[in-house]
């Protein structure tokens, strides 16, 4: 494997008759929410099963939590039990946008305690480009048991309260996943309010892939950019977010890369922020 958090496309494809290894397609599209299941029904990698990010990997939404809630644990965890991932299963995640939808399974897992899942690195574009098969079929898949373990504290994440309680404090460096034109306030059209979070430090997550958009930047790129982004600011007060929790995940995961360990996740995020109007926002650069 790459590494502990990135799987190499040769390497998947060796262990897709093991049973000891489960993969996922995770892909999504925003604003055509239906487009992954889609897209998984006319090709993905023989043997993957499909996780559907609103009805799979997130929770129910009431209006003030958020676009993509978190998703129950105990509900997740039967879901991955039907999916036949167990205790020393390893997990391997893929979607066809640089990673970004398949992140969010990654750090769900490790939320979990499962520390055994990997991004396939390249996704189904680098799948393509090693000309590797697809399929079309359902994978007939034996059930586990999977059972959901303490969140360790360095992977728990945090909420609305706790960023508020902490806004212009040295203890507390955000970090924006947003693209730079919706962290500015403009353009926005996935939620009804633009601007960011007081404070926050804008990091595209696309940034984090090579100019093809494809691969991952090798760990000391990604370390030098989080570096001169954080000033100095130790990775363990970083918190991650983004417009619903999704994409900041991709961050997390590059922090992680980087040898930078320990930030953590705002799951609400921005679309759960904007929906209380006193909370404070800002707009611009």
């Amino acid at each position: 494997m790459t590494s502990k958090f990135l799987a190499d496309v040769v390497e998947v494809a060796a262990h897709l008759a093991d049973p000891s290894w489960r993969v996922f397609d995770c892909r999504h599209d925003l604003k055509q929410t239906e487009y992954g299941a889609q897209a998984y029904a006319q090709g993905h990698i023989p043997g993957a099963q499909f996780l559907h990010l609103d009805r799979d990997l997130s929770g129910p939404v009431n209006g003030s939590n958020g676009r993509h809630p978190l998703p129950d644990p105990v509900v997740l965890a039967r879901k991955l039990s039907q999916c036949g991932v167990g205790a020393d299963t390893q997990v391997v995640a893929y979607d066809n946008e640089g990673g970004v939808f398949a992140s969010r399974l990654w750090w769900l897992l490790r939320w979990l305690g499962h520390p055994r899942v990997a991004l396939l690195d390249g996704g189904l574009a680098g799948w393509k480009r090693h000309k590797l098969p697809l399929e079309e079929g359902l994978p007939l898949i034996a059930p586990a048991q999977f059972v959901a373990q303490p969140v360790a504290p360095g992977v728990a994440p945090v909420d609305a309260a706790y960023v508020l309680a902490h806004l212009g404090k040295p203890g507390m460096l955000i970090v924006d996943a947003r693209s730079p034109e919706r962290f500015r306030g403009e353009n926005e059209t996935l939620d009804p309010v633009g601007g960011h979070i007081p404070g926050a430090m804008n990091r595209f997550y696309f940034d984090n892939l090579d100019d093809d958009g494809c691969y991952f930047r090798p760990a000391h790129e990604l370390r030098g950019q989080f570096e001169a982004l954080l000033g100095g600011q130790d990775a363990r007060n970083v918190v991650q977010q983004c417009g619903s929790g999704v994409s900041a995940c991709h961050n997390l995961l590059a922090m992680e890369l980087a040898g930078l360990h320990g930030s953590r996740l705002y799951a609400g995020s921005w679309s759960e922020w904007c929906a209380d109007p006193a909370r404070p926002v800002a707009s611009g650069a």
